[in-house]
């Protein structure tokens, strides 16, 4: 579904100088290389602060953490998403909500909040699913509305713009992954934690490094959730070339859409929607297709590669089947989604043949 090697070829000068350079200072943590990771991808967001941790679910958990997020508390957020949204929820002791999605696009229906807010809600937790932002301007004015902060899990759309605001500053605090296949990844588990909020932002430093405030001075309960200098170093080297490779995808994108339109309007064949003011990252390419599964294994068949994101609503999952929902059209997703290969590097031919191979499978 990527093609980490063909970016690796076009990095490799830059990398090998970075990681060389770690070898001989030897600070493997925090080294040098996590506060100028730090500086320039606030600047590229386009926010104050920036907070390099271990995963994009360690971000989730410290920014919770931060909030004092904790038993009693509910968080409105969706059910359609990768399992750590809910799971770091549970983990601080509070409650998913769950808001169904817009079967568009598969992000949270914020048209459907207000009817959700309770005494008890203390945070909307929205996620950008696919690379697309939710639809933040409806998210912001109800949770102003009730002075709620919200957290973004951006942890597909690093890169995304939405009215041409950049994903993970578009809110209280944004957290994002930089698994390997993210449109920015690192070559191992990392992640980052974006706000405008100073104060928020050393409470989130102190979480990060074991509530820590100075060395053997812990202020408060936190977690080890600091980054590799050696992720920091590879993930300053693909951001150098993220812009590029954004355009890529994009392009892709565009492909896809001019090549499947003709399947799409004589079937039931779905293609990804994208709402007015956003700008995918494009993380996926997902469609949607009754009788998914036999689909995909055509293309198994084929020698294409395909992945379903998500096949079960996350209260569908055997570790959630205690959580309240009503949230048909989630589940009616999980039924239909599948996605197709979608990254910078891959070539027209490889393209045509999975377009050939819709067209085939779906005929």
């Amino acid at each position: 579904m990527v093609d980490l090697g063909c970016q690796q070829d076009r990095i490799r000068a830059g990398l090998e100088r970075k990681l060389h350079s770690i070898l001989h200072h030897r600070e493997f943590i925090q080294g040098p290389e996590i506060r100028l990771l730090e500086q320039r991808l606030a600047n590229y967001v386009g926010v104050d602060e920036c907070i390099a941790v271990s995963s994009g679910t360690d971000a989730l958990l410290i920014a919770l953490m931060a909030l004092g997020i904790g038993p009693g508390d509910e968080i409105l957020t969706t059910p359609f998403s990768f399992i750590a949204t809910a799971e770091v929820i549970h983990l601080v002791g509070a409650t998913p909500v769950y808001i169904d999605v817009d079967p568009r696009t598969g992000n949270l229906d914020a048209t459907r909040l207000e009817a959700a807010i309770k005494q008890t809600t203390r945070l909307i937790l929205p996620v950008s699913l696919y690379g697309q932002c939710a639809d933040m301007t409806e998210v912001m004015l109800v949770a102003d509305r009730h002075h709620l902060p919200v957290i973004e899990d951006a942890a597909q759309s690093f890169g995304a713009t939405h009215y041409n605001r950049r994903s993970c500053g578009l809110s209280t605090i944004g957290c994002t992954s930089f698994f390997p296949s993210k449109p920015l990844g690192a070559y191992g588990d990392a992640g980052a934690i974006f706000t405008e909020d100073q104060a928020l932002a050393k409470t989130m430093r102190e979480i990060r490094s074991h509530g820590q405030s100075s060395r053997y001075h812990h202020l408060r309960l936190g977690i080890n959730g600091r980054m590799d200098s050696i992720q920091a170093a590879v993930l300053l080297e693909k951001l150098s070339i993220i812009d590029d490779e954004l355009d890529r995808r994009q392009n892709i994108a565009d492909r896809y859409n001019d090549s499947l339109d003709d399947l799409a309007s004589q079937t039931d064949l779905l293609l990804p929607y994208i709402c007015d003011g956003n700008r995918s990252a494009w993380a996926q390419y997902t469609i949607q297709i009754p009788g998914r599964d036999v689909l995909v294994k055509m293309f198994s068949e084929a020698g294409i590669p395909s992945a379903v994101h998500y096949p079960n609503a996350i209260f569908q999952q055997p570790a959630f089947l205690r959580d309240i929902n009503d949230c048909p059209k989630s589940i009616e997703l999980a039924n239909k989604v599948m996605s197709i290969p979608m990254h910078p590097y891959l070539s027209a031919d490889m393209q045509q043949r999975v377009v050939e191979c819709l067209y085939s499978s779906i005929n």
